[in-house]
């Protein structure tokens, strides 16, 4: 495996069932997706009182990656790290120049949301607006929709989450786009709706929360969080997955790939969000 994002997501989590270590010495690429994907399932390990190898990535610029998003400060929390190559020559060192928006950065309480907005905000103008040629508008958009999606974190999950954000050049659109993801190994969409829904499988708890506006809460107003994302991302042409339990459910414009229904996928709990808004 090269790479490490949203495509290779099952295909690193079978690695992680199958075996006592997960091997990323190949990779040659990896997004917020797959650094907090990694860490989830570390979390879903240590909950489980497991703790696992993690091969590092030989790529000299890979590593430095890692350690500018503050992967490292996370990962040592719930895995062994071995690596097979030298530790990276210089740090990456962080410069205002940078095209990150935030590092992973962990989610338990409301307070952490204030703190990544204020964050994010403070970065989004320079990226957002250069980069991705948003106005006023959009940037308030894109933080109330990044809002919305950590909220969700500390009101359904009941666990905590991971959250991380990049800006790109997507070379298949000549364009730069920013990844956001936002994940949680807690009790998921199911279990979340279960008291209020029947429902019969992951897939329609998804389908349920993002395009109907269901929620856990009976109070009138509640549940319409993930759809004012939804509504922002259709209107800047983006793309959003969501995964929870054994199901999966996007939203693809032309120009992204995927499948906008993906059933029987391995269980893994919790909710894992993916968001890709492309340049004007």
């Amino acid at each position: 495996m090269t790479h490490l994002t949203e495509e290779t997501f099952e295909q690193t989590l079978q690695s992680f069932i199958r075996s006592e270590e997960i091997d990323l010495r190949d990779v040659s690429f990896i997004d917020p997706y797959g650094m907090v994907g990694l860490l989830e399932i570390g979390e879903l390990c240590m909950l489980e009182d497991v703790r696992k190898t993690v091969i590092l990535p030989q790529s000299d610029e890979v590593r430095k990656y890692l350690e500018r998003m503050d992967f490292f400060a996370h990962a040592r929390r719930y895995f062994m790290l071995d690596s097979s190559a030298p530790d990276p020559s210089e740090q990456y060192h962080r410069s205002p120049d940078s095209d990150v928006l935030l590092e992973i950065t962990p989610i338990t309480k409301s307070d952490d949301i204030h703190f990544i907005v204020g964050r994010v905000r403070d970065r989004a103008q320079a990226i957002l607006a250069t980069h991705l040629r948003y106005d006023e508008r959009a940037i308030n958009g894109f933080i109330v929709a990044l809002s919305e999606v950590c909220q969700n974190i500390i009101e359904h999950s009941e666990n905590k989450g991971f959250v991380g954000i990049q800006k790109y050049r997507f070379q298949n659109l000549n364009k730069n786009i920013v990844k956001i993801a936002v994940m949680d190994v807690g009790i998921g969409f199911r279990k979340s709706l279960s008291g209020r829904l029947k429902l019969r499988s992951d897939l329609e708890a998804i389908d349920k929360a993002l395009l109907h506006g269901a929620s856990r809460y009976a109070d009138e107003g509640r549940g319409h969080g993930l759809a004012a994302v939804r509504r922002f991302v259709n209107q800047w042409n983006g793309k959003l997955s969501i995964r929870s339990g054994t199901a999966k459910l996007s939203i693809i414009p032309s120009w992204a790939r995927g499948r906008e229904q993906e059933r029987n996928l391995a269980l893994f709990p919790g909710a894992q969000i993916n968001i890709l808004l492309p340049e004007v």
